[in-house]
């Protein structure tokens, strides 16, 4: 700090006197400036970058140094009322308006970062100590943008205090500054309006599609630990439900890949209803006998994902990855913006120094033609397989399908066909601001893959490390839940989550509807609210003209009945068993899986859930974590109370 003030004072003392008027002029421009972003309709894109305590000076003396090295040393003292100005404006322009980006991966477990080119100079507000670090004044500075540490040229420093050059302002009027106003968000999001409470006798029968995603979880985890509550619509809250591991019963060799269990608990949030929880546990063969692996990854290097937590995040998953396959396994890379073209053929994924070496030649830059990259990655899929081996296309992408064929519907029939011809698709995604979520939603569940993601290096090693082998290698296709409820023991019920992932009731029985898959060792879990005859918690009224339902002499709540088909055969198979009241004890899982989906319903709300409040979701989380060897459920806890600060 001594330093940063003697430079300063050293600088302030050799300046010639200011000619007349020039302070006047630039207080006047900062002022008009300010005057012009208050008035602003739109807000500014939000600053991440924690506040540096030296910033001020170490600005400062960087402007003065790009002053040294021009004719008007005279106009030190307009530089100082520019630096006045900056120090106004920029509060504004950091102001948090909309969703954030996601705070940047972890930098102990960040790869190099990867050359990309200079994007072309531009004004853009930046904070003070954003700016280079100030070198004696004697030194000349150098006219050409620096590159910094990501490769990414440095801006000229007039360029980078969003108004016009120094010397405009010496000897005449300066022009009006320009002001980088901030890019519109763009974010869609696959949602639907929570599911209602339903009442058994009208509608006895719920069915939907098994869904083994977990995007939205790590969406609103992006959010949260950016300072900001997540959009309502990007919270699903089975995803959040399912994104973390539960000690489910593994299936008996020889019998169905999955094994279903039941648990009826107290509903945390009414001491009037109970909690129905179904988990299914997938099936884990041997690792060493799994089949050999056609991949190809298809990424996104269109301009939008020129960001930190995009292209080079992407690349470090990906590498993260290529140490799980194996020597038999075979790896291509698709590489799509403005047009497609294929940037690695297929390899051994033993060769990873190859791999790796294509993956460095990827750079951001040019439109999205994602339906064009999408087919020729396909037919480098084609190529590669064979019988008896899983072929799947991984597409890497923000979602910002711009050229091509972009509508959603469109896309989703094109990869339905290439579905049944045994190559599927799972997407990952990357970044934030214009995150199609909703396009990825609907691709993954058209290509019978998974979708995910990845908002730091953790988050990539666990989906594709940890769960690499369930996130690439199916045990049963279209996987359906139906439950009909006993109107004699459940007078109401509500699914808490998979709106989504609905189907109609005659779709249950319809082998050619899709639904959706389940990996080797992968689970799912769903949560049912259901209330008694009589009850307080009923939601609704009885009927005046109605007819009480037909007495039962069973105690069953329900019957569970699920509906999934082996890998490549076109027809499906039925498992049944009853819902009992007994059911189950109330274990760690099922009460974390309900304090989850608490948060869920509190972020979406809370319709629900009368006075229980993230208090109550706190302690139950805490109560219920567990072990947590991997420290998901701490993490959540983590993430519970950030959404509780803030919502005050």
């Amino acid at each position: 700090m001594t330093d940063d003030f003697d430079r300063l004072a050293s600088a302030l003392k050799a300046a010639p006197p200011p000619e007349p008027g020039a302070k006047e002029a630039a207080l006047r421009l900062a002022m008009e400036n300010y005057d012009r972003l208050q008035a602003s309709a739109a807000g500014a894109r939000p600053s991440l970058d924690p506040p540096q305590k030296a910033g001020f000076l170490t600005g400062v003396l960087a402007m003065l140094k790009s002053l040294a090295t021009r004719p008007i040393l005279a106009a030190t003292t307009s530089a100082a009322a520019l630096g006045l100005g900056l120090v106004v404006i920029l509060p504004q322009m950091q102001a948090p308006t909309g969703p954030a980006l996601p705070a940047a991966p972890e930098p102990a477990l960040m790869a190099e970062p990867e050359p990309v080119p200079a994007p072309p100079a531009r004004a853009k507000a930046a904070a003070p100590e954003a700016a280079p670090e100030a070198a004696p004044m004697s030194e000349p500075a150098s006219e050409a943008p620096m590159a910094d540490a990501a490769g990414i040229a440095a801006e000229a420093p007039e360029a980078v205090v969003g108004m016009a050059a120094p010397e405009t302002v010496v000897g005449m009027v300066a022009p009006e500054p320009a002001i980088l106003l901030p890019e519109p968000n763009t974010e869609a999001f696959a949602s639907a309006d929570p599911n209602p409470v339903k009442i058994t006798a009208e509608q006895p029968v719920s069915t939907f599609s098994a869904d083994v995603d977990t995007a939205s979880w790590s969406i609103l985890r992006s959010s949260l630990n950016a300072g900001q509550l997540p959009p309502a619509e990007a919270v699903r809250i089975e995803e959040m439900v399912n994104y973390f591991p539960y000690a489910y019963p593994a299936p008996e060799p020889g019998a169905a890949p999955f094994r279903p269990s039941v648990t009826v608990m107290p509903t945390p949030w009414n001491a009037d209803t109970r909690l129905v929880v179904i988990g299914l546990q997938g099936a884990m063969p041997a690792v060493a006998d799994r089949p050999p692996l056609n991949l190809v990854f298809l990424i996104d290097t269109s301009g939008s994902m020129d960001e930190p937590s995009k292209l080079p995040l992407l690349k470090q998953s990906l590498r993260l990855m290529l140490p799980g396959l194996h020597p038999e396994d075979q790896v291509a890379i698709v590489a799509y913006a403005g047009s497609a073209g294929t940037v690695l053929p297929p390899t051994p994924a033993s060769d990873r120094a190859t791999i790796s070496e294509a993956l460095d030649r990827l750079s951001a830059g040019g439109a999205t033609a994602g339906a064009e990259g999408l087919a020729l990655a396909y037919q480098e899929a084609a190529k590669m397989a064979a019988p008896g081996e899983v072929s799947r296309v991984i597409l890497a992408t923000d979602g910002d399908f711009n050229v091509g064929l972009s509508d959603p519907e469109a896309l989703k029939d094109f990869i339905a066909r290439e579905r049944d011809s045994g190559t599927y698709l799972s997407v990952l995604g990357f970044g934030r601001g214009n995150l199609d979520d909703a396009t990825m939603q609907a691709l993954a569940q058209t290509g019978n893959g998974t979708a995910a993601y990845i908002d730091t290096a953790n988050e990539a090693r666990k989906v594709l490390v940890d769960q690499l082998t369930g996130a690439l290698f199916p045990i049963a296709d279209d996987v359906k839940f139906q439950v009909e409820w006993n109107p004699a023991q459940v007078a109401e019920y509500r699914l808490i989550g998979y709106e989504t992932r609905a189907l109609n009731r005659e779709d249950f029985n319809n082998d050619k509807v899709d639904a959706g898959e389940i990996g080797a060792g992968l689970q799912v879990t769903a949560l049912y609210e259901i209330a008694a005859p009589g009850s307080p918690g009923l939601k609704n009224d009885p009927l005046r003209y109605g007819t009480e339902p037909v007495p039962m002499t069973t105690d069953e709540l329900g019957f569970l009945r699920l509906r999934w088909k082996a890998p490549g055969e076109a027809e499906s198979q039925l498992i049944e068993q009853p819902i009992l009241p007994s059911d189950g004890a109330p274990s760690e899982d099922a009460r974390f899986a309900a304090a989850v989906a608490g948060m869920g319903q509190l972020l979406t709300g809370g319709t629900y859930l009368g006075n229980w409040g993230w208090d109550q979701a706190i302690a139950l989380a805490e109560g219920s974590k567990g072990d947590d060897p991997w420290g998901y459920r701490a993490e959540a806890i983590g993430l519970m109370r950030m959404a509780q600060a803030l919502e005050r």
